[in-house]
């Protein structure tokens, strides 16, 4: 399914988004306040348009690694290479990389995608250094009742049809989204969730009337071992 969408992909977020899409990316770089000593890992990183935001800030991390599980949205993202970056094709369930090993994890509209989402969360707190930190950006419902009706009518019938019509998909990618979305957990569980995975100091932060929601969170002090033990 994604990898259909690939070619049309960034193009129909911006304008199913009203152009917002950029601005959560730049949220996203901006709560992740990155260094020159850190190393990001950018999860479900699709076409690359987190790990370009991330390399065209002023203060940018020194390597970053996107990695995801499309082949055709991956050929997309090595078309722009970023300096410092690289990219690779993954499972967010089985990270190829080792404990302890980023400082950043970031991930855009990707966990809800996740067959196990606990399993994708304990991953990140397995690739993170203690006290490093993850940046997720997500879809979210509003919470007031007149912009969640309204918000839901657009996302569930009027943004599928017009996100069908220009990108041909034939695959149901634009009804798969809103199902997602609405089926997704409130945005207290996933904090729970991301405590549960080893994660403190969990902060949500809405955005544009609360369609999206960026968690931020710190890798507690002692990192997993995937395969259990010491």
């Amino acid at each position: 399914m994604f990898n259909a969408i690939a070619p049309t992909y960034e193009w129909v977020n911006s304008v199913a988004s009203a152009g917002r899409d950029q601005s959560w990316r730049q949220e996203m770089v901006r709560l992740a306040n990155p260094t020159a000593e850190d190393v990001l890992l950018d999860v479900a990183c699709g076409t690359g348009d987190v790990a370009r935001t991330f390399a065209g800030a002023p203060r940018r991390p020194g390597r970053i690694i996107g990695i995801d599980f499309a082949e055709e949205m991956l050929r997309l993202a090595v078309h722009r290479p970023i300096g410092g970056g690289l990219f690779a094709q993954a499972d967010a369930l089985c990270l190829p990389v080792a404990d302890s090993s980023v400082s950043i994890v970031t991930c855009a509209f990707g966990i809800r995608n996740f067959q196990n989402l606990a399993a994708g969360l304990a991953e990140m707190a397995r690739a993170l250094r203690p006290g490093g930190r993850a940046v997720l950006l997500e879809f979210s419902v509003p919470a007031n009742v007149l912009l969640r009706y309204s918000y839901l009518v657009y996302f569930k019938w009027i943004m599928p049809w017009f996100a069908t019509l220009m990108s041909r998909d034939r695959t149901g990618a634009y009804r798969y989204l809103p199902r997602s979305v609405v089926s997704f957990p409130p945005r207290q569980a996933i904090r729970s969730a991301l405590e549960a995975a080893g994660f403190s100091q969990v902060g949500l932060h809405s955005r544009s009337c609360g369609v999206v929601c960026i968690y931020v969170a710190t890798r507690n002090g002692v990192s997993p071992n995937r395969y259990g033990g010491p």
